[in-house]
């Protein structure tokens, strides 16, 4: 090795230290994230970015939930895997896959009030499950009644789901106690992403076709805002305080920023090359945590300041992620 190439190699390497070791010193508890291409998930410990463990998932893990105790992760298993896996998040193991061959292409899930149960797509037959994830059961099947149901959003009292319907151009809204579809609301063409706020009253949806987000009203179908310029709006998150909304564009690799009261889009960040797909947030409602499967690497965003504060590595593909308060590295010393 000549001396030229034995100094890039310590450069190379020095650099890479030091991007791993780029985390932002005050975060407590682990970090859940499901890759894609490694069917598996890593747990990181936020402190220290340290990876506590690599468990394996079925194939093609996508959507990812948590318990606000942090004790339960739950996965959807979506290309090829068609079931769920259960996380014991507490013990760093996977409890047990729940069997969803009879419901394939399971992708969406969010918890039920109570978190006991999950609501979850299946895609390909067309149903909305409500799944007892630690019996392992799907306590019944709903009809969406439209074609390729991926994605779902809840109202906090859990009464009203909403499916978004990527060939049927459409959102199912439907009553969760009966089971009954409440109206089909018609949207700009291929929805993917979805989210409602907590009253129920307002459901966002990304058009990946037509590079659009809409903000719409729930019981008149009426638009209420619509923002342009996307090539896939792939995710929608609003902050608990429903204050603010970021949306992952993953067609354009960037981070878009808007205020949901005024409807104003107020900034966003360039990530060329990252790919940016699954979000969540830190229990501060303002730390953002984005998995970019271009680079498999979670990157951590202030959302008040648009600030990068950090990132940290992960596995293959990174989707599906999810916080919890849990600090499971018992021996780490954190001063």
């Amino acid at each position: 090795m000549t001396n030229i190439a034995r100094l890039f190699s310590i450069l190379t390497i020095l650099l890479l230290s030091q991007a791993q070791a780029q985390i932002p010193a005050d975060l407590r508890g682990t970090l859940i994230v499901l890759n894609k291409s490694g069917h598996n998930a890593s747990f990181v410990d936020l402190g220290s970015g340290e990876n506590l463990a690599t468990l394996a998932t079925g194939r093609g893990p996508h959507e990812l939930v948590a318990s606000d105790d942090g004790r339960w992760a739950i996965g959807t298993d979506y290309s090829g895997g068609n079931s769920l896996t259960v996380f014991d998040v507490e013990e760093l193991s996977v409890a047990r896959t729940i069997d969803l061959r009879q419901y394939p292409s399971p992708h969406g899930i969010l918890f039920l009030p109570g978190q006991e149960q999950v609501l979850v797509t299946s895609e390909s037959s067309q149903r909305l499950l409500v799944v007892d994830f630690q019996e392992g059961k799907v306590l019944r099947a709903i009809d969406t009644g439209q074609s390729e149901s991926h994605m779902v959003a809840l109202s906090a009292d859990g009464s009203r789901a909403y499916t978004s319907n990527g060939s049927s151009n459409s959102v199912s809204v439907i009553d969760v106690a009966s089971g009954q579809i409440e109206k089909i609301i018609a949207v700009p063409n291929r929805p993917e992403a979805i989210t409602s706020n907590k009253l129920g009253n307002e459901v966002w949806v990304g058009s990946n076709d037509e590079g659009l987000v809409s903000r719409i009203d729930a019981d008149s179908g009426e638009i209420l805002n619509q923002w342009s310029g996307f090539s896939w709006p792939y995710r929608i998150l609003l902050t608990e305080d429903e204050k603010f909304a970021v949306i992952p564009d993953l067609g354009n690799e960037e981070l878009r920023f808007f205020d949901p009261l005024t409807g104003n889009e107020t900034g966003k960040i360039d990530l060329p090359g990252a790919r940016p797909q699954g979000v969540t947030l830190y229990s501060d409602d303002r730390i953002l945590f984005v998995a970019l499967s271009g680079q498999n690497r979670v990157l951590v965003v202030d959302i008040e300041t648009r600030k990068i504060l950090g990132d940290y590595a992960v596995g293959a593909s990174p989707d599906g992620i999810a916080y919890s308060p849990l600090l499971l590295w018992k021996t780490i010393d954190y001063q």
